[in-house]
């Protein structure tokens, strides 16, 4: 099954739609998804490394334009939800305690959680419901997934064939450490908040 994931998302990545699929994952993955980008983003670029860049800035805007329906939910939504639940077990200063250090550090904490594994709809969210200032949010949230995604398509474009190589041989192997960074991400984040 997992072959047949592969080479299907090998195949999409060659097919005249792929940068809408990559643009939708990429926004969608930013306040809701739980599959990141780099699924698509991967072989898309393998498949056609002369459109490297531009294939890792659909990626990147779409995650950023994501990031801020991320960031909307949380400033929308929070009240009416996360408010009352608050109040019920009496950690409303807590959070203020929290939201004003997320506000303090908020740029950094965004920039890493765009650049790292760690699930960053987390962060997307709780930078709205911290209300941490538009902008900047979205000036950290373009440089880390920017970083992040224009990395990956450099050594793509740089690498290109070995890696594919590297990946059919070791496809498993490779899954398997992509889930115990991501269950990782997840058990960072709570251990942190």
């Amino acid at each position: 099954m997992l072959r047949s994931l592969y080479d299907w998302t090998m195949n999409l990545s060659g097919h005249r739609h792929a940068l809408a699929a990559l643009a939708l994952v990429s926004f969608v993955e930013s306040s809701v998804f739980p599959i990141p980008p780099d699924i698509l983003l991967i072989p898309m670029v393998l498949a056609a490394r002369q459109r490297a860049w531009r294939i890792a800035l659909v990626c990147t805007l779409a995650s950023v334009l994501g990031g801020l329906a991320g960031y909307a939910i949380g400033a929308f939504f929070f009240e009416a939800l996360g408010g009352p639940v608050l109040e019920i077990y009496d950690a409303t200063e807590t959070f203020e305690e929290v939201r004003a250090l997320y506000n303090e550090h908020g740029v950094l904490i965004v920039f890493t959680a765009g650049f790292s594994p760690i699930p960053y709809k987390i962060f997307t969210i709780a930078s709205g419901v911290a209300g941490m200032e538009p902008f900047s949010f979205a000036l950290a949230s373009l440089v880390g997934r920017g970083a992040r995604f224009f990395i990956v398509a450099a050594l793509l474009w740089k690498f290109g064939e070995p890696i594919l190589g590297f990946i059919d041989k070791h496809l498993g192997k490779l899954t398997l450490a992509f889930a115990v960074l991501l269950i990782g991400g997840f058990a960072l984040i709570e251990l942190v908040f």
